[in-house]
């Protein structure tokens, strides 16, 4: 999975001489948290909900709300911008994108192709990403266990899952938080079977298991 197949395609932009008032209009108006600043078509910065909430504190002691909404109006969005723009390409993996705003602690990345803006990826869309892969919008059986890390393992449990009349939605795995020669995994289970059965073999087979009943 790419960051095409999950960023947003179609962008909403400010120039850098457009009012931080139009910036924070477009913001509430189409329930975003990021405005990319383009000038011919090339992008200058980036604007945030969290750059203007800053900014306004340092002024806002001293001013009435006209005097602030005026002070929003006559400010440029070029003042408060980010101008250090941290971007990533529609081939870029979708894990590398999450990571990149995870370290950055950035909320979302502008996607360039050639230099051309052609979308944007933020958190919102990670967040959709996790509930999509897990499968979790459809149901199941969600079945985590710590197994040895070997070849076959994790076939180990899909075999017993599939024995009782399930099928796969979803396998995920990790060696976060477990000993060397241990690894996690997380299956979602598809279709009807035999729960009961399923759960007493898993129960019996792996010495951690937990299993929530979809």
């Amino acid at each position: 999975m790419f960051v095409k197949d999950w960023m947003t395609k179609k962008v909403f932009t400010v120039m850098p001489d457009d009012s931080v008032s139009t910036a924070a209009r477009i913001l509430k108006e189409k329930n975003i948290k990021h405005l990319p600043v383009v000038k011919n078509d090339k992008i200058k910065g980036i604007i945030s909900d969290r750059d203007i909430k800053e900014y306004i504190p340092s002024k806002a002691t001293s001013l009435d709300v006209y005097e602030l909404h005026y002070l929003l109006a006559k400010t440029r969005v070029k003042e408060i911008m980010k101008k250090k723009v941290i971007t990533t390409t529609p081939d870029t993996p979708i894990e590398e994108a999450a990571l990149t705003m995870l370290e950055k602690n950035i909320g979302s990345l502008p996607v360039l192709e050639k230099g051309q803006l052609v979308g944007i990826i933020s958190d919102r869309d990670i967040f959709r990403v996790v509930v999509d892969i897990t499968g979790i919008r459809h149901g199941g059986h969600r079945i985590y266990a710590v197994v040895e890390d070997r070849p076959g393992s994790i076939k180990d449990v899909a075999d017993i899952i599939r024995k009782y009349g399930f099928s796969l939605q979803s396998i995920l795995t990790s060696y976060e938080g477990v000993k060397e020669g241990l690894r996690k995994v997380v299956i979602r289970t598809k279709g009807k079977g035999n729960f009961r059965a399923l759960k007493a073999e898993l129960e019996g087979t792996f010495k951690t298991v937990i299993i929530k009943k979809g």
